[in-house]
């Protein structure tokens, strides 16, 4: 898809990245830093996780927002659009930031533990160096973004300070697991992201993502399996006075000619500090409506 570039971070082209994000919200970028046998050796352990029995993920189960597990049913991507669609085809484990600020109602609310299951004892290792570059990484985009808007480098990461994060693995299992799509039930329902930039590392799939544009509709998102792709979510979309558009999009249900088809996703929701006004909102009091909003229990 034209709409969505490569950029390659080592020699970027803001004006490149301010076109697509008008146009699409999305990216591919390389020149990342990201070690590609970190994805790997996650995807290996996480499936060890989501292929236990139920009662065994069960004592992890949390809702949308939470530290833990979201098993089958949990959440609902679509309802962020206001749309009663059945719930997503997935099983999520899911992580955020945990480093306590001091302030207690936030912390609380913000920066609790991570629940890490003790059935994968490698997941922690593996995960603290992943998010450790997810937030170098959102840190340079942040700092990208702010020069396609032809503002200082820091206009964006002077909010950053402490901010919150949310990391999720998603297990998209076949039919033989989750059964047959019911009509408008997808992988991922159609939304936006709520946030400033989600970083995501994918895998090919005929059940995977598309990207809504109006003057494309539904399209399959360009693959590139040294890229990650990038699209930015609402408060950042808000934050460019409406300039650049939030991506739309969407992961398709198991396809009807390979059913037994399993993709896992990694995702990595970066934020900004909790209290920042974004062009009149508060950003986190925005945030915890669209994550209560998209729970399907």
């Amino acid at each position: 898809m034209d709409l969505i570039p490569t950029i390659d971070l080592t020699t970027p082209d803001p004006a490149r990245i301010d076109r697509a994000l008008q146009n699409a919200g999305f990216l591919l970028v390389t020149g990342h830093g990201i070690d590609p046998s970190l994805p790997t050796a996650i995807r290996d352990t996480a499936r060890a996780f989501f292929h236990l029995p139920a009662d065994t993920k069960q004592p992890y189960a949390v809702k949308v927002g939470g530290r833990g597990w979201l098993g089958p049913g949990a959440e609902a991507n679509g309802y962020a659009e206001g749309t009663e669609s059945p719930p997503d085809l997935k099983e999520s484990l899911s992580f955020a930031a945990e480093h306590p600020t001091g302030k207690a109602a936030v912390d609380a609310e913000w920066f609790a533990p991570n629940i890490w299951p003790a059935e994968v004892p490698a997941l922690k290792p593996l995960l603290d160096d992943y998010l450790t570059g997810m937030r170098a990484l959102s840190e340079r985009l942040l700092e990208l973004l702010a020069v396609a808007l032809d503002r200082p480098e820091d206009f964006f990461t002077r909010h950053t300070g402490h901010p919150t994060w949310g990391f999720n693995i998603n297990w998209y299992p076949g039919t033989g697991i989750v059964g047959a799509a019911q009509p408008g039930q997808f992988r991922i329902g159609p939304h936006t992201d709520f946030g400033t930039v989600t970083v995501l590392d994918r895998q090919h799939g005929k059940g995977g993502l598309q990207v809504f544009t109006d003057e494309h509709g539904w399209q399959d998102a360009p693959y590139d399996p040294a890229a990650l792709t990038v699209n930015i979510g609402d408060l950042m979309a808000r934050w460019s006075d409406g300039r650049w558009m939030p991506g739309r999009h969407r992961v398709l249900p198991p396809p009807a000619d390979v059913p037994a088809e399993e993709l896992m996703s990694l995702v990595y929701f970066y934020e900004c500090d909790p209290g920042t006004d974004v062009r009149g909102i508060d950003s986190h009091t925005y945030l915890r409506a669209q994550l209560d909003a998209i729970s399907a229990d």
